[in-house]
């Protein structure tokens, strides 16, 4: 099988993962849908913590992610339905599965170390490699897309509102600037446009890492994604059932506190963890990429 020997090398540590289990509580026999199942590293302990009869459903867009899944959870065999599609289509996916009336759902927002670190996959500025960004490989748009075809404004608009840059105007023109000489068709490219329009600022992030953000959230229409993800999910739970919401910036955090939030006046939604859940000070030593991860977890009621 041609697919085989990069998905092998996928990799991914999974991020609060005796949180979230201590978040859903698996049990045996209970039914839980792993929207981001990744590798299968939070699928694989839900698995084990719901033994010897839990069941999980794992929905990935991503190919290699699948994969990889599909090998670690070799082991769970017939307790495993793995099916390729973006949660933002969880409900139908999961009817489709016969995955409703569940006991947990999680959402592990944060992309993987495979795809940051696979080069053609255009997530990460330390080397050279095409704008890309796409977390599904079929989708239509590319990072590559927005850069060179995006009108100026808009292009300042969409690196503000996602990037958080307050330099965004600055970068648009530079980058269109840049453009009108020739396509800007790499990372390190684009990373040198951005800090040339920044001063070459130096600090703890470099000056293209808010730029990036907000071209993989606009490529990958996560903000919109997560929002219709949400209510889906209240609709999937079980009264009793869990969900467990792992984010990585403010943008989705904020979407995902102010849902549980409106949920639980409405009386859908009890709210576990009144404050996010963060990592410990160990594993953010040992997986750096934890350190801006937040757990958010919530309980639907009989209501």
């Amino acid at each position: 099988m041609v697919l085989g020997s990069q998905f092998l090398d996928y990799h991914h540590t999974p991020v609060l993962l005796s949180e979230v289990i201590a978040g859903l509580q698996p049990r045996p026999g209970g039914r839980y849908i792993d929207g981001t199942v990744g590798g299968g590293g939070h699928a694989a302990a839900i698995l084990e913590a719901s033994a010897p009869d839990g069941r999980l459903l794992g929905i990935d867009c991503d190919p290699a992610a699948l994969a990889a899944a599909r090998a670690r959870l070799a082991p769970y065999d017939e307790r495993v339905t793995l099916v390729r599609g973006s949660f933002r289509e969880i409900g139908r996916l999961a009817t489709a599965a016969g995955f409703t009336q569940v006991q947990g759902v999680l959402l592990d927002l944060g992309v993987s170390s495979y795809q940051l670190d696979t080069p053609e996959r255009g997530f990460s500025f330390q080397v050279s490699a095409p704008l890309d960004m796409r977390l599904d490989p079929d989708a239509p748009v590319t990072a590559a897309r927005l850069v060179n075809d995006l009108p100026e404004q808009e292009l300042a608009d969409l690196i503000f509102r996602y990037g958080e840059e307050h330099g965004s105007r600055r970068i648009a023109r530079t980058i269109v600037e840049a453009r009108q000489r020739k396509p800007i068709t790499t990372t390190d490219e684009l990373a040198a446009i951005v800090s040339r329009a920044l001063g070459g600022r130096r600090g703890k992030i470099h000056p293209a890492t808010r730029t990036f953000q907000a071209l993989r959230i606009a490529v990958n229409d996560e903000l919109a994604s997560l929002e219709a993800a949400l209510p889906q999910i209240v609709e999937l739970l079980a009264a009793g059932g869990r969900m467990a919401i792992i984010s990585f910036h403010s943008l989705e955090d904020r979407i995902v506190k102010q849902f549980m939030r409106a949920e639980a006046q409405a009386g859908r939604l009890h709210i576990i963890t009144r404050k996010p859940i963060e990592a410990s000070r160990e594993e953010q030593q040992t997986n750096p990429r934890s350190r801006s991860a937040k757990l958010r977890v919530a309980e639907r009621t009989q209501g």
